[in-house]
């Protein structure tokens, strides 16, 4: 067949390996995948790119979240709100697993996780680490995207391929300073630099009495600093954020030397007239870091820049870790990101084994520690016995109901964790064979690694049993149970019941502040009966006696709180008031009537009110 002029070639005619056709047509095919790839790629970009900006979105919208909250707690302490105080707290813990719920949520709108290779994960790290060039808070954000992470792989995946197990960038201190401080010259007298403080920081609130609160700061400032430390003083720093808890506001800072900083800390009350006062002045830096302490209510700081306010926390705070300092702000999710990072680094750089926790073994938990580190991990157990009238989702109802309460100082923080990886070597060969004994259906293993499927951290303290038999100061063990009562009351007025108050289930701090830790009993006060013992000369009397599941018999207190007899006398001495059903019944109707207790982080002999009065006005 004859070509018809138009210039194609015949119909039947071969291409012919050789010829131009062939040339032409393999191009094209080569063409036509790399455009294909090109486009494909372009689709898995723009998909990577619309997720990663989904993910930040959501982070931003739940850090505004937490910020309204957070910048409502100067309305709340200017109004004396206190429940409305509470009730933020408990709000703004919840947000985060709100926002993780939405954000995960529309991811599922525009991809299938499952699905995607791993390319499309480190594609996606990468799109959203562009995302964070400027951001403010751009260590939280990280942290939300692992969370997100997280939540699609059930937390089967951590690899900083696909998460930020490490930071992408570490943070240099001090460039967003100017932006979370405030700085006051010394050029004037002490009287003067107060006044331009109280211009500065503006609460809404009139002064009881101003003259007399800052004559008093005057003095005591006098009294706590030596005459050529003051002299030496160049410039005072006050972090922007007022931190409010409960029902105090602090102003953060310190006293700025040539060779040295001192803490300086204002802390603020309403009076009875819901005035202002400055209730005390606190120049140490023991009494900062109780303040900061890991049984205390998160605070209410807003800021726009938590790296930064960290950072300057940490200066004045150099014994306490990152992590710490975040979690005292309610960043608690990011404070467990960094604590991870710190225990990872820990970890390479020891070589300790894991074991037994000191202290008396647990019913419900297995508790273990590394030694060298200042944390314990509790796994609940498979199986309780008879005596333990409780489940495994009760334990963690509990556990979630100290998190969302005022900790009143008393109660440790405790951090819940899934999926959390230990080396398999560093395990001790007892310790291994208890976990897998008692609590096999929390534990998975591979050749290298243990999976703790469930696990709850928290801070190391020494057992108050354990203490108690060490020590052989009797004015010591006297301030220990002293302690110990104390709080035990102060739970109380918190409105939890301790449950099981054995002494073994407390701790001491190396401040000697008795905390506890044991949580599997607790409950809100009314979900107990307070009842006297029977008083009969029957001696089967207490055999005959009807007992119901929530009865409590506070005159038993004294036979198991503590067990020798000199440690239940002294008991019995200070606080012999527990074992009364009346200090139990006027305690339950303290919490009816919704009245928010208050308890110092500080020494009462540190408030204003028990200093006296002064009226002189010196040089600074």
């Amino acid at each position: 067949m004859q070509a018809d002029g138009s210039g194609s070639r015949p119909a039947q005619q071969k291409i012919r390996p050789n010829s131009p056709w062939f040339t032409l047509c393999l191009a094209a095919t080569y063409l036509a995948l790399i455009t294909a790839t090109i486009m494909l790629e372009n689709a898995q970009l723009s998909v990577t790119a619309k997720v990663a900006y989904q993910i930040l979105t959501g982070f931003d919208k739940s850090y505004r979240w937490h910020s309204r909250i957070t910048g409502g707690a100067q309305q709340r302490f200017a109004k004396a709100q206190w429940l409305a105080t509470q009730a933020a707290v408990k709000e703004r813990i919840a947000i985060y697993e709100k926002s993780l719920s939405a954000a995960v949520s529309d991811i599922y709108q525009n991809v299938y996780p499952l699905q995607q290779n791993q390319g499309f994960w480190r594609e996606l790290k990468q799109q959203f680490s562009a995302l964070l060039a400027d951001h403010p808070q751009f260590e939280l954000a990280e942290t939300f995207y692992n969370s997100v992470i997280g939540r699609l792989f059930k937390h089967q995946v951590i690899n900083d391929e696909v998460m930020f197990v490490q930071a992408s960038r570490c943070y240099l201190a001090g460039q967003d300073r100017h932006k979370v401080v405030n700085s006051f010259n010394t050029d004037g007298t002490v009287r003067d630099l107060l006044e331009e403080i109280f211009a500065t920081y503006r609460f809404d609130v009139p002064f009881a009495d101003k003259e007399r609160d800052l004559s008093l700061v005057d003095r005591i400032i006098r009294q706590h600093v030596s005459v050529a430390q003051l002299a030496s003083i160049h410039t005072i720093e006050l972090l922007k954020p007022v931190f409010y808890r409960s029902k105090s506001a602090y102003l953060v800072g310190r006293l700025c030397m040539p060779e040295q900083t001192l803490p300086f800390v204002v802390a603020l009350m309403l009076d009875d007239q819901q005035l202002m006062t400055i209730d005390a002045i606190l120049l140490e830096r023991n009494d900062l870091s109780v303040i900061f302490g890991f049984a205390r209510a998160y605070f209410m700081a807003d800021t726009q820049y938590p790296a930064e306010v960290v950072a300057f926390l940490q200066e004045l705070l150099p014994n306490k870790k990152h992590f710490e300092l975040y979690i005292s702000l309610g960043l608690y999710k990011h404070g467990k990101t960094e604590f991870y990072r710190n225990f990872l680094q820990h970890l390479n750089q020891t070589d300790d084994h894991f074991d037994f926790a000191p202290g008396i073994r647990g019913l419900v938990m297995s508790v273990f520690h590394l030694p060298s580190y200042g944390v314990v991990f509790k796994i609940i157990k498979d199986h309780f016995p008879e005596s333990k009238k409780i489940t495994r989702e009760r334990v963690k109802e509990c556990y979630r109901l100290v998190k969302m309460t005022d900790r009143v100082g008393r109660m440790a923080d405790t951090h819940e964790y899934v999926n959390f990886r230990l080396p398999r070597d560093r395990m001790s060969a007892e310790l291994m064979a208890e976990l897998l004994s008692e609590c096999r259906s929390s534990i998975e293993f591979d050749e290298h690694e243990v999976i703790i499927k469930h696990v709850y951290i928290e801070r190391k303290m020494t057992p108050l049993n354990l203490y108690l038999e060490q020590q052989s100061d009797p004015e010591l063990i006297r301030q220990a149970i002293d302690e110990l009562g104390l709080c035990i009351k102060q739970i109380a007025a918190a409105n939890i019941f301790a449950g099981d108050m054995l002494h073994k289930n407390f701790g001491i701090t190396r401040h000697g502040r008795v905390i506890f830790y044991d949580y599997d009993e607790i409950c809100y006060m009314h979900e107990r009966t307070f009842r006297a013992l029977p008083k009969s000369d029957d001696p089967y009397a207490l055999d005959t006696l009807s007992v119901g599941p929530s009865d409590v018999f506070p005159e038993q207190f004294e036979h198991f709180i503590v067990g020798k007899k000199h440690l239940k006398l002294l008991l019995k001495e200070m606080h012999g008031d527990l074992m009364t059903q009346q200090y139990w019944l006027n305690a339950q109707a303290r919490a009816a009537s919704k009245e928010v207790q208050y308890f110092w982080p500080y020494a009462q002999a540190k408030r204003l009110i028990n200093q006296g009065s002064a009226k002189q006005t010196h040089a600074l």
